[in-house]
């Protein structure tokens, strides 16, 4: 009850909650508020470029298509992007992080010298280089972005482990000859779980603006799906007049990341008072 009170005090997180909700909510009820699939895929040429309306919420692209639908069918896949990243990183990253932090040795060091060389290049260009060369596509996107998500994970798991290993609890474990494996995974683990949430909300913020950056530059999502970068990519040739086509789905992407943003933030100010952000 303690640990809600602080959260429900800080406003901004409590913003960012309620945002990712309402996102939430708008992807899992997506084909409910969009009702005719054609409107998102498949738009009538004779209503391209239409101004917002009562008819077009959000005005229609260049290929007459409802910007709005295109819209709340690209939060789905922008979420369903976003959680299998994070997934696929924590599953690489985490393991990786707990056996380089609790052993010393060669297998430790050549781990976190791997990690510091992908770490040593910025993520949107190493991810670049790695989707182009598996080829262009949805699929090779979000595996670059996996690729090059996961040694942040790594070495914030190392960083808690190592601070960690050396309490009572685990000489006490070592003493009654349990495994390692199960003194990581089991009582380490949980230990050392908070920054791995912390992170992995930021990061589902980040991964999301990544994605929209590749579909962006032609490199994730292909037509006609309803990706928000691949929509700003269509449509930014017809700026300014027809400003709304790149403007909602440019919205939707810095309201979804700015809601992941500031409720990892308030998970950040919870787990560790010392990183309080300053108000």
């Amino acid at each position: 009850m303690l640990i809600l009170k602080k959260f429900l005090r800080d406003i901004p997180a409590v913003l960012g909650l309620l945002i990712i909700s309402v996102v939430c909510l708008i992807a899992a009820f997506a084909p409910l508020i969009v009702a005719d699939a054609d409107a998102v895929y498949f738009g009538n040429i004779i209503d391209r470029l239409k101004p917002p309306s009562a008819e077009f919420w959000f005005g229609t692209d260049n290929l007459g298509r409802d910007v709005f639908a295109r819209v709340v069918m690209g939060t789905r896949g922008a979420l369903l992007v976003a959680l299998t990243v994070v997934t696929l990183a924590i599953v690489i990253g985490v393991p990786a992080g707990l056996y380089a932090g609790y052993t010393n040795g060669w297998g430790s060091e050549i781990i976190m010298r791997v990690t510091d060389v992908f770490l040593a290049v910025p993520q949107l260009i190493l991810a670049l280089a790695i989707a182009q060369l598996m080829g262009r596509g949805l699929e090779s996107a979000m595996a670059a972005l996996a690729l090059t998500y996961w040694p942040f994970f790594c070495r914030t798991v190392y960083g808690e482990v190592r601070r960690v290993r050396n309490a009572l609890f685990v000489e006490a474990l070592q003493g009654l000859g349990a495994s390692t494996s199960r003194i990581l995974f089991v009582h380490v683990l949980p230990n050392v779980a908070s920054p791995i949430i912390v992170r992995a909300t930021i990061g589902m913020g980040f991964t999301i603006l990544t994605t929209a950056v590749l579909g962006f530059l032609g490199i994730g999502a292909a037509p006609p799906s309803p990706d928000w970068g691949l929509a700003i990519a269509e449509s930014r040739e017809y700026l300014p007049e027809s400003w709304w086509a790149v403007t909602f789905p440019g919205l939707a992407i810095l309201i979804t990341v700015l809601g992941f943003n500031l409720f990892g933030d308030g998970l950040r100010d919870l787990v560790d008072p010392r990183l309080r952000r300053s108000r």
